[in-house]
């Protein structure tokens, strides 16, 4: 399995290049209504997300306890301490939006579609990875928040409102999702028939989200305080990132003796974050902070980083 650099990537550089120089219709206030176009495609991707789920996969998949605490805990627990860490480390010479930015790429939940595609590709325990990624999609919902409540608690002199956060989750994400399991039977052989169109219509959804994100922080001004370097620190930040998980994911695999096929789902599903759900997920958590652009710039980044190497380890595993 080979890296593509395929038509959605391109597209976030195209959405990001246009918010750039034509910031005015996604910025608040624009003709696009950003602030009702920005719920409505939350509510559209997860929509289509719930459709795509299978609880079956749950329960075909539930009895391999070892590599799914593995898993579970390397997404949310794991993750998050590291990005505390990397907050620790990096102390007063990285801007605090990108520092929240780097938290909330650790808070989220695994990515679906690209981790069981590599496990697949790699000859890995197809079951396990489905199983783990249904699951990480359905705790993120709850833990995801609650993770960026807690930092932004620490981290400022002001209490998080929780609440109106939590209101608008359930109502712009927990609900859609919801209605698209509930849809399954009806729309299960519909979304099978037309899986391509589906992906393309929430695909360009997202990056519909990317553009009205940064067209805001155009808008506001929040890039002109940053240069150059902002981007190199995002990009030395993931890298580090992911070859830390990486070899602690293989290294926490052999000490539990996990066969081969559970290593290589435990470590596709446990080293992914999900940039489908982390963008129409920071709108509703971080509402009208200008930064927002900033705070998804390290898994804009992170996203093709692991794309990337795990089509390479992909490949590697699939000659053993």
């Amino acid at each position: 399995m080979k890296f593509k650099f395929d038509w959605f990537m391109k597209g976030m550089l195209v959405a990001v290049a246009l918010a750039f120089a034509w910031p005015e219709p996604g910025a608040r206030g624009g003709f696009l209504h950003p602030e009702l176009l920005t719920k409505a495609g939350i509510a559209l991707v997860f929509f289509l997300n719930g459709m795509g789920l299978s609880l079956a996969s749950l329960r075909d998949g539930a009895l391999r306890w070892r590599v799914h605490l593995l898993i579970q805990l390397a997404t949310f627990l794991i993750f998050p301490a590291l990005g505390w860490l990397l907050l620790q480390v990096t102390g007063s010479w990285m801007t605090a939006d990108l520092q929240i930015g780097f938290f909330y790429l650790c808070a989220l939940p695994s990515t679906v579609s690209s981790s069981v595609a590599l496990t697949v590709a790699a000859r890995g325990n197809v079951p396990v990875a489905i199983f783990n990624t249904t699951l990480s999609s359905l705790i993120g919902v709850l833990l995801t928040p609650f993770w960026m409540a807690w930092l932004l608690g620490q981290s400022s002199a002001e209490s998080f409102a929780l609440g109106p956060v939590i209101i608008d989750l359930m109502i712009w994400l927990v609900l859609p999702l919801v209605c698209g399991l509930c849809s399954r039977p009806l729309l299960a052989g519909w979304a099978a028939r037309n899986k391509s169109r589906v992906q393309v219509v929430d695909r360009l959804t997202i990056l519909t989200l990317v553009y009205t994100s940064f067209a805001d922080s155009v808008q506001q001004g929040v890039w002109s305080n940053y240069g150059p370097l902002v981007l190199v620190e995002t990009l030395l930040g993931t890298c580090l990132l992911f070859a830390i998980v990486l070899s602690l994911m293989r290294l926490l695999s052999r000490a539990l003796s996990l066969p081969i096929e559970d290593t290589i789902a435990a470590v596709f599903c446990g080293s992914k974050k999900t940039l489908a759900s982390g963008v129409p997920m920071a709108g509703l958590i971080f509402g009208a902070n200008p930064a927002i652009g900033l705070i998804l710039l390290p898994i804009m980044i992170y996203h093709p980083l692991q794309l990337a190497v795990g089509g390479v380890l992909a490949q590697r595993w699939a000659q053993r």
